[in-house]
C-alpha cells in the first residue's frame, strides 16, 4: 500500500481551494465585514449566524458552539471523511494530482470511497436495465404516473431484475468483493452465499448533496414480491437515512437562490415537482422528518431576514398525513424561515395532481400555500362541533395551544384575533385562553429545564467550567469585564491587522501582559512569533507557538467581525486600538516603576535609575497624546 499524501501538496490543495465556496455549498454565507462571511452554524442549532468563515486566513469558526478549523476539518466532519479522503475530495475538485510518499502512486481507496464507487456502478447497471422487457412493468409505472424516458433519464431511475444475483454477479466482475457490497447495503449475505437486496423494483438512486450516489430506494411492482412496498438502503458508512434528502442534489442551487425548500411526502412527488417547475421540491427516505433534516435545510437557507425564506409542506390528507403536519407544526420554531403548507384539491399530492391535472396545477397547489400555524390551528378546529357553545369553546381552548406556541409577538396577537374569529367568540375571552396555556407551557419548560440546571436553576452551560484540563491552567474568560475585553479588542487587531502594529509597539504591549491567564497565553505566543508578523503564516505561527488548550480562544480573536465596512475602515479601527493598547501598556509601567521608586532608598543610584525610565515612559506618553 501507498504512503501517506505529501506534506507539501496538502498545503498546495489548501492555498488552491476557496474555503468560502466550499463552504458555500453547505452553508448559505452572507458578508458580515470586510474580509469576513457569516452564516448559520452547520454543527449546531442556531437561529441568529454566529458561524464566521475568513477566506483569506482559510479558516472558519462558530461562536455559538466553539467549532472551527481549516477546510479539511469542515469537510471530514460534514462529509464525515478521513483526512486524506477530505484531502483526496479536495485536489479532485481543482484538478490537482496528489503525490504519495514511498514510491509516488495512488493509495487504495478507502472503505468510503469502495462503497461509493459500488454505489455508483449499481446505479448504471439498474439504469440500464430499465429498458429491457423485464421492466416493462416498471415503464408502465412511470408511464401511468406521466413520467416519460426523458424523466427517468433525468432521475437516473432504473430495474433491478427478478434474479437472485445478477447485479451480484455483474459488481463482482467489476472487481468489488462480497463484503464491500455488503458493507454498501446491495447485497445480503447469507450461508449459501449471496443475493440481492433489490429484485423485482422500480430503483431510485438517491444522492448527495455533490451528486454522488449514496443509496438507493425500491418500489416493489409484482404481486409475489412479499416485501414491504418501499424499500430503502439500511444505513452505511455513506447513508444514513435520517440525514438524507432524496432531490437535494438537484434542488440545492435553486433553494438557495430562491430561498423555499417543498417537501413533498416521496420519490414520485419530487419528480413532479421538478418537471412541474418547482426545482426546490425534496423528500425524506424512508423516515420522518427529523432535526437532521432541518439542519440541512437551515444551512442552505439565510438568516438575513431581509431575504424571506419558506419551507413549504405537502401532506396526504389522511390521518397520517394530519400526523405529520402536526408534528411540523412543533418543529416549526426550528426553522429559519416561514414554515407553509400547501394541499392539492380533493387532497391529491403533486403526483396525482400532475398526473390528473397537469404542471400548472402543481405550481399552483405550490402558489397558494397557507401558513402552517393557519393549518395547525385549523386541523384542531376540525375535532369539534363548532354550531353549539360548548364546541366553541372546546375548540378554542383546544387551539389556543397552538397559537400560544408561536414564538413571533406580532404574529402571535394576530392569530389570537383569527381563533377569535373562526370560533365566533369574544376577543378578550380567547386571548385569556392563549395566556393560559402559554402559561401551562411556559411551567412544563421550568420544570424539564431544571432537570439540565444547575443547583440554583441556572443553565449548566453558562457556568464557567469548574474543572480545567490538566497542564496550564486558563480559567474563566470573563468579556463583559471592560479591562478584559479591550484585552481580547487589542488582540484581535494584532491578530487580523498585524500591519497596524509596529514592531515596537507590538513588543510593548507584548510586555506589559494582560490580566486572562489565556489572553496572556496568546500574547506570549505573539511574541515568540513577532518575526512572522507581516508573513500569510502568522496566525499558523501564532497556532504553533500556544498550547491546545487556547486554541479555541485564538480562533475566536482571528475569526471575531471587527467594526469596519472596508478596508480603510479596518485599518482605522486598528491604528485606534493600538494606540489605546500602548497608552494603558505606558500606565502600567509608570505604576510599576512608581511602586518600585516607593521600595527603593531615595537618592539613591536604584532611585535615579527608576526616575530616568520614568521620564522616559512620561515622554512616550505625551509623544502619543
Amino acid at each position: 500500500m501507498a504512503g501517506k499524501i505529501r506534506a507539501r501538496d496538502i498545503e498546495e490543495v489548501k492555498t488552491r481551494v476557496n474555503i468560502a465556496d466550499v463552504i458555500g455549498e453547505y452553508v448559505a454565507l452572507r458578508p458580515a465585514s470586510a474580509g469576513s462571511l457569516k452564516g448559520l452554524c452547520p454543527f449546531h442549532d442556531e437561529k441568529s449566524p454566529s458561524f464566521n468563515v475568513r477566506p483569506a486566513q482559510g479558516f472558519y469558526h462558530c461562536f455559538g458552539c466553539g467549532e472551527g478549523g481549516d477546510v479539511y476539518k469542515f469537510i471530514q466532519q460534514l462529509d464525515q471523511l478521513s483526512f486524506t479522503e477530505a484531502v483526496e475530495k479536495l485536489a479532485a475538485r481543482v484538478g490537482f494530482e496528489l503525490s504519495y510518499e514511498e514510491g509516488g502512486a495512488s493509495p487504495e481507496q478507502g472503505q468510503k470511497a469502495r462503497l461509493l464507487e459500488a454505489n455508483n456502478a449499481s446505479a448504471a447497471f439498474y439504469q440500464g436495465q430499465l429498458m429491457t422487457d423485464a421492466a416493462i412493468p416498471g415503464r408502465e409505472f412511470l408511464k401511468g404516473r406521466g413520467f416519460d424516458k426523458a424523466a427517468a433519464d433525468q432521475f437516473g431511475i432504473g430495474f433491478a431484475p427478478k434474479g437472485w444475483n445478477a447485479l451480484f454477479d455483474h459488481l463482482t466482475k467489476l472487481g468489488f468483493t462480497i463484503d464491500e457490497l455488503v458493507a454498501a447495503g446491495l447485497v445480503t449475505k447469507s450461508d449459501r452465499g449471496a443475493y440481492d437486496k433489490f429484485r423485482g423494483r422500480l430503483i431510485w438512486p438517491i444522492r448527495d448533496t455533490t451528486g454522488q450516489v449514496i443509496g438507493f430506494g425500491a418500489r416493489k411492482l409484482f404481486d409475489d414480491d412479499q416485501g414491504p412496498k418501499y424499500l430503502n438502503t439500511s444505513d452505511t458508512l455513506v447513508y444514513h437515512k435520517s440525514q438524507v434528502l432524496y432531490g437535494i442534489d438537484l434542488a440545492k442551487k435553486d433553494i438557495s437562490k430562491r430561498q423555499q425548500v417543498v417537501v413533498v411526502e416521496g420519490y414520485t412527488d419530487v419528480m413532479a415537482c421538478h418537471l412541474a417547475g418547482v426545482t426546490t421540491a425534496v423528500a425524506t427516505c424512508g423516515t420522518a422528518f427529523g432535526d437532521d433534516h432541518i439542519r440541512i435545510i437551515n444551512r442552505m437557507l439565510s438568516a438575513d431576514k431581509d431575504v424571506p425564506a419558506e419551507v413549504i409542506f405537502t401532506f396526504d390528507p389522511d390521518a397520517a398525513g394530519q400526523k405529520a403536519a402536526m408534528r411540523a407544526f412543533a418543529d416549526s420554531a426550528k426553522f429559519t424561515a416561514q414554515t407553509f403548507v400547501a394541499v392539492g384539491p380533493d387532497g391529491l399530492d403533486p403526483c396525482d395532481l400532475r398526473t390528473a391535472k397537469g404542471d400548472e396545477a402543481v405550481r399552483a397547489m405550490i402558489e397558494f400555500k397557507k401558513p402552517l400555524f393557519e393549518f395547525a390551528i385549523k386541523q384542531k378546529l376540525s375535532k369539534f362541533d363548532l354550531s353549539t357553545i360548548e364546541g366553541r369553546v372546546a375548540a378554542a381552548r383546544s387551539a389556543a395551544s397552538v397559537v400560544a406556541g408561536i414564538k413571533d409577538p406580532a404574529m402571535r396577537p394576530a392569530y389570537t384575533r383569527e381563533l377569535a374569529g373562526w370560533v365566533n367568540l369574544d376577543g378578550n375571552d380567547v386571548a385569556a385562553l392563549v395566556e393560559a396555556a402559554g402559561k401551562a407551557d411556559r411551567s412544563r419548560a421550568v420544570v424539564d429545564m431544571r432537570k439540565d440546571s444547575g443547583p440554583h436553576g441556572e443553565p449548566r452551560q453558562d457556568v464557567p467550567p469548574e474543572d480545567e484540563p490538566e497542564g496550564l491552567v486558563f480559567g474563566y474568560i470573563d468579556l463583559n469585564d471592560p479591562i478584559t475585553r479591550f484585552e481580547r479588542q487589542t488582540l484581535e487587531v494584532i491578530v487580523q491587522l498585524p500591519h497596524t502594529v509596529t514592531h515596537d509597539q507590538l513588543l510593548k504591549i507584548c510586555e506589559a501582559g494582560m490580566s486572562a491567564p489565556a489572553h496572556n497565553e496568546i500574547l506570549r505566543a505573539i511574541k515568540s512569533s513577532a518575526a512572522e508578523q507581516n508573513s500569510a503564516t502568522w496566525l499558523n505561527t501564532i497556532a504553533s507557538n500556544t498550547s491546545p488548550l487556547v486554541h479555541q480562544v485564538l480562533r475566536e480573536i482571528a475569526a471575531q467581525t471587527l467594526p469596519a465596512a472596508d478596508e480603510d475602515g479596518l485599518s482605522r479601527y486598528g491604528l485606534g486600538v493600538t494606540a489605546r493598547a500602548i497608552t494603558n501598556a505606558l500606565a502600567r509601567e509608570k505604576n510599576d516603576l512608581l511602586a518600585q521608586l516607593r521600595r527603593v532608598e531615595p537618592g539613591s543610584p536604584e532611585s535615579a535609575e527608576v526616575q530616568r525610565k520614568l521620564m522616559a515612559v512620561e515622554s512616550d506618553r505625551r509623544a502619543l497624546q
